[in-house]
């Protein structure tokens, strides 16, 4: 997916392209905290497939959200480019206040159907989706051309949604590991 933000800025728009992470060690109680859950195997082999085509893009930097799953996937593209992957808490996944268990998937739907819904601890998706819209800001402020950004579904999802595309619960749902979007921001 290509997307345009459209520009009202002086000069060249930056060029995101959100990674959204590979195929990771799912969540279980007493397993790896969300921070440190890495890719499986078959994550690692398909961040390293992803790479090349990232790399023929030359983006002039490597921003992942700090969790591991994140990192992993973007990283074959740092270093081919002799880059650092820097990371931003702000390019985490959605803090939905909902644990690992049975129900998760009913909590994470209704959420879709009420964006201003916040669980107690947890982020609502529109303030997921303005985190978004602000770390995308950072970057545009940071960053020259084009940026490679390793980061979550959920987070993808609700950047795209609010730039005004035909995103819900079933895009995320059916959202490969990895995907890549290619957007631009002004």
């Amino acid at each position: 997916m290509t997307c345009d933000h459209g520009s009202d800025a002086v000069g060249a728009p930056l060029e995101i392209v959100l990674v959204r992470h590979a195929q990771s060690v799912p969540p279980v109680a007493g397993g790896p905290d969300e921070l440190h859950r890495p890719l499986t195997p078959a994550g690692l082999a398909a961040a390293a497939a992803l790479a090349p085509s990232l790399i023929a893009l030359r983006p002039t930097a490597v921003v992942s959200s700090p969790y591991l799953r994140a990192v992993q996937t973007v990283a074959p593209v740092a270093s081919a480019l002799g880059l650092t992957v820097e990371t931003a808490w702000e390019l985490r996944e959605w803090d939905s206040g909902v644990q690992p268990g049975p129900d998760w998937a009913e909590h994470y739907e209704a959420s879709w159907a009420d964006p201003a819904l916040a669980r107690p601890g947890g982020e609502s998706l529109d303030q997921l989706t303005e985190r978004a819209f602000s770390a995308m800001a950072a970057l545009a402020d940071e960053h020259g051309r084009l940026v490679v950004v390793g980061s979550h579904g959920t987070f993808v999802a609700r950047l795209l949604a609010g730039m005004g595309h035909d995103v819900d619960v079933a895009f995320w749902r059916n959202m490969p590991m990895p995907a890549v979007y290619r957007v631009t921001w002004p």
